[in-house]
């Protein structure tokens, strides 16, 4: 019983977490010879002085020794073998936990990371649109406009998305193109007849969900940086749903120079997709000497 207990002990406490866990396994294949070594001799000897003791001395029974011997070493590490296997298996749990609490607070950094940079890039990205429809309201004001309180109106409607649904994780998309069509009706009354507007959803219902204000920043520089070109600024939206697919375009007129600049939101708006729609999203921006298009393929994360 000594020799079972000693050796499990070094077993379970100084074999198994020292060496065999550390994959120190030339260090561990060493002590376990000395161990096993070591026990059996010790069984050997136990077992040899337990019988000349029984046997007062006189060695009538020797022949038995070898069979009884390697019961009772085989006895002895059964046990052994059992309890480091239940060791084993306890270590083994310890770690999935560990890991899996490791990977859930890695995964948790990561999440509030991507929630912090979002926030960012929508702080970015609220007082630029803001901006734009303020100076179309401004300018009408100025003239006493008839229109300016529909254009108040249809600006509260767009500041209620901005401040109340703009902080969802989603919204549906329907509703979204509502309010780019609240924002291209705010534009139409700055533009009159100078604006020549295309607008088109097909098959877009309320039961697909996207991010928000993921859209309206490309329309939005459609209208700031694009060009009145015989006398109209031309612009094309389209919206094509399919499944779980969002096809979006958008054409604006265009006069090409050496450097063109687009502001903070088509940069933020790539990086949002890149934080919301990783590897799941193709986005192309091209331009000829008349036209600036942007296409933009989406799949839908599964319900």
């Amino acid at each position: 019983m000594p020799i079972t207990i000693g050796t499990t002990y070094i077993s379970v406490y100084k074999l198994i977490p020292d060496y065999l866990i550390l994959k120190h396994y030339v260090l561990f294949s060493i002590y376990t010879t000395y161990t096993i070594i070591i026990s059996v001799c010790s069984i050997m000897f136990s077992v040899f002085f337990g019988v000349a003791f029984l046997s007062n001395f006189t060695f009538t029974k020797v022949e038995s020794l070898s069979r009884n011997t390697l019961f009772i070493i085989a006895c002895v590490y059964l046990v052994v073998i059992v309890v480091s296997a239940f060791k084993l298996l306890k270590l083994n749990l310890e770690q999935s936990n560990y890991n899996a609490e490791l990977e859930a607070k890695i995964l948790e950094a990561q999440l509030k990371l991507k929630e912090q940079e979002l926030s960012y890039l929508k702080m970015q990205i609220h007082p630029h649109f803001l901006f734009n429809t303020l100076n179309t309201i401004y300018g009408f004001a100025l003239k006493k406009s008839e229109t300016t309180p529909e254009m108040i109106l249809k600006l509260s409607n767009l500041l209620d998305y901005l401040l109340y649904q703009v902080d969802k994780p989603s919204v549906a998309l329907t509703e979204e193109i509502n309010h780019i069509k609240d924002y291209v009706d705010l534009e139409q009354m700055r533009f009159n007849d100078t604006l020549d507007i295309t607008f088109r959803a097909e098959n877009c219902s309320d039961t697909i969900s996207i991010s928000p204000m993921l859209f309206l920043p490309f329309v939005e520089n459609s209208f700031k940086h694009g060009k009145i070109v015989d006398g109209k600024l031309s612009i094309v939206i389209a919206f094509e749903c399919e499944g779980n697919h969002i096809h979006f375009s958008i054409k604006n007129s265009h006069e090409k120079t050496d450097t063109i600049s687009y502001g903070i939101g088509l940069e933020n708006i790539k990086k949002r997709l890149e934080l919301l729609y990783q590897n799941k999203y193709i986005l192309d921006i091209s331009e000829t000497s008349t036209r600036y298009n942007v296409n933009l393929k989406l799949q839908l994360k599964d319900a």
